[in-house]
């Protein structure tokens, strides 16, 4: 048998997931390890040959994969983290590498652990190849040449010993972490508005107006004034219904639809007058409600504002649902591919706004081949560039570091020209699960030997527990730092915890933990610093313990 799979990777690929992922589903009091159960699944098939491996171009598939979809679900909340607290985020995460080195070095020099080992075991406790490649770049142009061949691998031992812990580790520790705060990731997930990730249900309530101020100002003037986080649809005077509109102004009588939270609605209702039993949205009879796929290209990556409904189609956008998750439309809101907009307008309009929008199933299913490889190739590209650093280093962000940046940057341009960069929320999603299962399958059969082995030498026990006192130290501070002094949402902060590991199995633990795409905001916004970060630190940690 393991003949058969040796000579088979791909028949191994899927023999580790097809046992893997059901295993991951299972839970133990509520928790499971979900997708990252591959990961082990892998390294225990990996353990049982040296030759039991799948091939690096797997690995380094799956990886690409994964952190290109990420980066394009993730780009707008990227930009928008550094107009909340990006530099702090960032700055808490530069902090915590450095401080993993401090005891790294520390916990090393107190148990006698060589220096080449050292500092693979920091690469592995933080669970970054592109920092082991650069310790191992620094030894091969250092070291001297009748000792380069055994120097070099010691580092990858270190690091395999200690990669399984960095990963299982940090599991660990989130999960007992959001026991013992008894965290709640529905209940902060509503808090969670600015990040457009809140899964707080959305009501449409009919409004009677009884204030005689509300003509004072337009219905832009009072959301703004007021900091109603509502949309107004419908409005009835006089028998006679009409949408409204930023310019709308009110009148004592006016029956007007809203649609919001039923915190935001109250909030409405309290300053206007009082909830009607009438509900205008039930009335089709001038204008009808119809929810619409948006597939056309040249609707996607455009602000509702700038699309002019009223005008081309006396239409309004009151809801987007984009996944399982329903957002109010705001004019700042950009439409991707896949969303389904609730469009309202007269019903002899709804045919020509349901074109506009596209309303094709088929085609949201389908990836624009040419702007996904594309944009994938200019991220490989930039991940193999070499970038010099002030010492005489030299790094590369490799096919992590490249396909994020890249990503991250076209999704927060959205469009060029005719060309759409995001990709239909569904088709992402996909490559997302195709990718991270890719990866952790790869990367438990290729450490799984080594893994085995080396803990069964002499100091591999030693490895093994400075890696895991180096993960689990780094992770408990920072998630105290970043909860109790620095007040982060817990969803976000795990985010960051994943970044800061620059791991995917962490984030897509974390992510089945939250239930919402906060994890996926916190990771991208630090992953890029972190990856640069350690790339350095270990170069430095190797450049001083050799001294």
């Amino acid at each position: 048998m393991i003949a058969l799979l040796i000579d088979n990777p791909l028949l191994l690929l899927f023999i580790v997931t097809a046992i893997g992922y059901p295993l991951g589903q299972i839970k133990v009091r509520g928790t499971s390890l979900g997708v990252a159960a591959v990961l082990f699944v892998g390294l225990a098939i990996g353990s049982l040959d040296p030759n039991l491996k799948l091939p690096e171009i797997i690995y380094t598939l799956g990886l690409a994969l994964f952190v290109y979809s990420i980066g394009l679900s993730s780009g707008p909340g990227f930009v928008a983290s550094f107009r909340r607290a990006g530099l702090r985020d960032n700055l808490l995460v530069i902090g915590m590498v450095a401080l993993a080195a401090v005891v790294t070095v520390a916990v090393a020099v107190a148990m006698g652990i060589k220096p080449t080992f050292t500092a693979g075991m920091f690469t592995g406790s933080l669970t970054n190849t592109p920092a082991l490649a650069a310790v191992l770049e620094y030894i091969k142009s250092a070291a001297p040449q009748a000792l380069r061949d055994q120097m070099a691998s010691e580092p990858v031992v270190g690091y395999s010993v200690a990669y399984p812990m960095g990963v299982i580790g940090m599991l660990l520790t989130i999960y007992v972490m959001q026991k013992v705060w008894k965290i709640n990731y529905k209940q902060e997930s509503r808090e969670m508005k600015e990040f457009g990730v809140s899964n707080e249900a959305l009501h449409n309530r009919t409004i009677l107006v009884k204030n005689a101020d509300a003509s004072d100002q337009t219905l832009a003037a009072m959301r703004r004034n007021c900091s109603w986080d509502v949309i107004f649809g419908r409005i009835k005077r006089a028998e006679q219904i009409s949408l409204a509109n930023g310019e709308t102004r009110l009148q004592v009588g006016d029956l007007v639809s809203c649609v919001g939270t039923t915190e935001e609605l109250e909030k409405v209702a309290d300053c206007l007058g009082e909830f009607s039993p009438l509900r205008l949205d039930y009335d089709v009879s001038e204008f009808k409600p119809r929810r619409v796929f948006v597939s056309n290209p040249r609707v996607a990556g455009r602000r509702l504002r700038d699309l002019n409904l009223n005008q081309q189609f006396g239409a309004i956008v009151t809801r987007i649902r984009r996944g399982d998750v329903d957002m109010l439309a705001h004019g700042d809101t950009v439409l991707e591919l896949g969303d389904r907009v609730r469009v309202v307008c007269h019903r002899e309009h709804m045919d020509a706004v349901s074109v506009f929008f596209g309303d094709s199933y088929r085609a949201i299913s389908e990836i624009d081949i040419l702007t996904f490889s594309l944009g994938l190739t200019l991220g490989l590209l930039l991940g193999i560039l070499p970038i010099p650093l002030p010492g005489g280093i030299t790094l590369k962000l490799g096919f992590a570091g490249g396909p994020l940046i890249v990503a991250l940057i076209l999704s927060a341009v959205g469009r060029t020209g005719p060309i759409v960069w995001s990709l239909p929320y569904g088709a992402n999603l996909l490559l997302r699960q195709i990718g991270l299962i890719f990866f952790l399958a790869a990367v438990g059969t290729r450490a799984g030997y080594a893994f085995v082995s080396t803990l069964s030498q002499g100091g591999g026990l030693a490895i093994f527990a400075a890696g895991a006192i180096v993960t689990c130290v780094t992770a408990l501070i920072m998630l105290w730092i970043g909860h109790k002094l620095l007040k982060i949402p817990m969803g976000l902060l795990v985010g960051m915890l994943a970044g800061l590991q620059t791991q995917p199995a962490v984030l897509g633990f974390a992510l089945e933990q939250t239930g919402n795409d906060l994890p996926n905001i916190g990771y991208a916004a630090v992953y890029p610093v972190a990856m640069i970060t350690k790339i350095v630190v270990a170069q430095v940690i190797i450049t001083l313990l050799l001294r």
